[in-house]
């Protein structure tokens, strides 16, 4: 073994830029020396070896004076480019410390803030606020300890403090910190939010003697407050449907003890939110069971506001729709966009053109993963890169997979080229020569390649439908016809190797993607109708302009004739507002801040009554997947140890958890665009939006892993920080929590 594992060592592709794992910019013009020593820099244009990291790498190539001499070879670009490095980097700390101290200005336990408090500043924790429940002695002499007996209260206002001690006691804080999370196995990721630092915040203006709340007021008389604060801050998103309407999305689920539950989301142009959840163990779900729940939603929240029903395409849910139809035929029920192009794609995929690449590749990874002496080859060779990627479905493990796998190409190849397999046992078993021989085929990866170019054009689809970014029901029937093109051109524009998946798209999409609000909303988005004005004489969409007509103003012929008569000429004919450059040039969606909705809003001025419905019709989604993602946090809550809560404490937990998420992921996504849309940062050092396919677990990517995987959802170990970390980002080295076969357990 010792011999084996030297070999391997020295076997392994060496690099002459030794470097850390990162994507600083810095890395391009700098080196480590010694690999031990991540201190040590040298510089790769003019060869200078110093101490100080990165950071002082940069500033010498940037030729900053102070710290570190300038580098007499470095070009003016590469002096900007590290510039701008050090910059960005200066601007995240600030943005970061902002955001703290905004956090902590929320907290205020005494119900009035004295603006004359003294601010010190410790490192780690950047500004806070002195305690002023202590005299300047007790900062030097007094510690942090619950056990020891308390003193004398001391008043007097703090002094401005930073120093050794000052650090000892915030490092005392954050030790009993750490010995809470430590001893109850709380995830280390629950500390990372503002509720964490607000509640230490809290306690730290309260001082000495806090109390924590009973178990009894954290599921009573506490839970009903937040629910109601959250129900506050829920406001603005229903003031938004109010004005230009929502969907409802319904889905079911079982918990651990096979308790079934049933729930309800509202989504409007500002997002989605969880409204209830609904035991319904002892019932059948037919379609009279799910049309009750759902129209009695509707009634709570009122007809008028209720645009469309999003569910999937189970016979349930089609028989709860028929029964909507007919007690209200305003409300349109519609599928599931997100179901229906994964079964687009798993159709397309048992094609005979990508079965057969699918199973090689799938075959290849099971025999790399199950085995720990190949998985650390593997890793070994991809520094420490999966290649099994989970996605949200099993198509999306699929391709982001099969994705991972190009990437890492070269890589695989080596690794089947060197020394370490060679000696490996697996070398000349059947299957590890059939792994060998796949990594080495080029018409393997060829039909990778096929694959994803096939493939690519659909996922980009199911990015924009599930990504719950922006109402997508303007954009879906273009999207998915600009992807048809694009899989035509990938084949080369043969009709017998497109046909079939065409065939597929068409009959999949039949009956779910191809309601009047689809047709509708793809007309009345001026992005493509100002692109093609034909849009306008199709069948489909002259069926649907009466349709939804009728549906949004009932029971009024005359509004009716006005509308279709009046005023939608003036749109086809961009007459008036609709003429203007502004508007032809203002609805590109290249624009980052193109907004069908804004659109209306401001060029539709003229025709009150068509701009109502188009507000309406492209304020939609096309997805459920909303409502379906909040399942993982009633797993979250209704964990093993907590399966005997009640369904309405259930209710309101996921009431409060979810929606909390939501207005905090909303909340990002917004200082995010700000960020990006600043033209004084480079493009490089903006945000990189998460990849929506990315999975909470190793669900779907099982049968890539374990041969004739057949596991059951709650089985599979789940940590939704290390999978969507290590699916965001190749370079973090993290690995997949999955369980894999020994190397003893076949008998070899």
């Amino acid at each position: 073994m010792a011999s084996s594992s030297a070999t391997d060592s020295t076997s392994v592709p060496e690099t002459t830029n030794l470097q850390r794992k990162s994507n600083d910019v810095g890395w391009e013009f700098g080196m480590l020396i010694n690999p031990n020593n991540l201190d040590k820099m040298k510089c790769k244009l003019c060869g200078k070896e110093f101490s100080g990291g990165i950071y002082r790498l940069k500033q010498h190539v940037a030729r900053i004076q102070g710290n570190v001499a300038a580098c007499p070879n470095s070009k003016k670009e590469d002096q900007e480019k590290c510039k701008l490095a050090i910059l960005e980097a200066q601007n995240k700390k600030k943005r970061v410390r902002m955001a703290d101290l905004e956090t902590r200005k929320m907290v205020n336990v005494d119900g009035k803030r004295e603006e004359d408090d003294e601010v010190i500043e410790v490192e780690g924790m950047g500004a806070i606020k002195s305690a002023r429940m202590l005299g300047p002695m007790d900062r030097f002499t007094s510690g942090i300890s619950p056990e020891t007996p308390k003193g004398p209260i001391l008043t007097p206002q703090q002094q401005h403090i930073k120093n050794l001690i000052a650090k000892e006691r915030l490092h005392a804080v954050h030790q009993y910190v750490a010995r809470w999370v430590y001893s109850h196995g709380i995830p280390f990721n629950a500390i990372a939010n503002d509720e964490f630092k607000r509640m230490l915040e809290a306690a730290g203006q309260f001082g000495p003697g806090v109390t924590p709340p009973s178990q009894y007021q954290l599921r009573e008389p506490l839970l009903k407050e937040e629910v109601d604060r959250v129900k506050g801050l829920m406001k603005e998103q229903e003031d938004e449907w109010k004005v230009n309407g929502c969907s409802v999305m319904t889905d079911a689920w079982s918990d651990r003890k096979r308790r079934s539950i049933m729930n309800l989301c509202i989504n409007c142009k500002e997002g989605t939110m969880f409204l209830s959840s609904k035991d319904c163990s002892d019932d059948s779900h037919t379609g009279e069971y799910i049309f009750a729940y759902v129209n009695e939603c509707i009634e709570k929240l009122g007809g008028d506001h209720v645009v469309q029903v999003v569910t999937d395409n189970a016979t349930n849910n089609m028989a709860a729709a028929k029964l909507l139809k007919e007690a209200r035929p305003t409300i349109f029920w519609t599928s599931c966009a997100t179901h229906t192009i994964n079964l687009m794609v798993e159709g397309i995929s048992k094609l005979a053109m990508f079965e057969e690449t699918i199973k090689m590749a799938k075959a290849f990874t099971i025999f790399i993963y199950a085995h720990h002496q190949t998985l650390s080859m593997m890793r070994s060779f991809t520094k420490r890169r999966d290649i099994v990627r989970p996605g949200i479905t099993r198509f999306a493990s699929a391709f982001l997979t099969l994705k991972s796998l190009v990437e890492k190409e070269e890589n695989l190849k080596m690794m089947f080229a060197s020394n370490q397999w060679k000696q490996c046992k697996w070398a000349k078993h059947v299957k590890g020569l059939a792994a060998r021989n796949t990594a080495t085929s080029m018409e393997f990866w060829d039909g990778v390649e096929t694959c994803l170019k096939v493939f690519a054009p659909l996922v980009s689809v199911l990015r924009l439908v599930d990504g719950d970014q922006k109402p997508t029901m303007g954009f879906l029937h273009g999207e998915l016809e600009e992807a048809k093109k694009e899989i035509c051109k990938a084949l080369g524009n043969h009709e017998k190797n497109y046909r079939p998946i065409l065939g597929i798209i068409d009959e999949k999409g039949k009956d779910r993607l191809d309601s009047p609000l689809h047709w509708m909303a793809y007309f009345l988005n001026p992005y493509y109708f100002y692109k093609d004005s034909t849009i306008q004489f199709d069948r489909d969409v002259i069926t649907a302009t009466f349709k939804c007509v009728d549906a949004f103003f009932p029971n009024d012929v005359n509004t009716q004739t006005f509308v279709i008569n009046t005023e939608l000429p003036k749109y086809t004919k961009k007459e008036g507002n609709f003429g203007y450059p502004t508007a032809i040039k203002g609805c590109s969606k290249n624009d980052e801040n193109y907004d069908p909705v804004q659109w209306w809003n401001f060029y539709g001025v003229e025709i009150p009554k068509l701009q109502t419905m188009a507000k309406k019709i492209l304020s939609l989604t096309t997805s459920s997947s909303g409502c379906e993602r909040n399942w993982s946090t009633f797993e979250g809550v209704h964990t093993k140890k907590r399966n005997k809560l009640d369904t309405k404490r259930l209710n309101n937990l996921v009431y409060v958890q979810f929606n909390m998420r939501l207005l905090a992921k909303r909340k990002k996504q917004k200082e995010k665009n700000v960020i990006n849309r600043s033209s004084s940062i480079p493009r490089s050092f903006r945000f990189i939006n998460v990849d929506i396919l990315v999975a909470d677990s190793a669900a779907h990517a099982q049968d890539w892993i374990v041969e004739d995987a057949d596991v059951e959802l709650e089985d599979i170990p789940t940590n939704e920080d290390l999978v969507r970390e290590l699916d965001e980002s190749d370079d973090d080295g993290e690995d997949i929590n999955v369980d894999f076969e020994s190397d003893d357990e076949h008998g070899l």
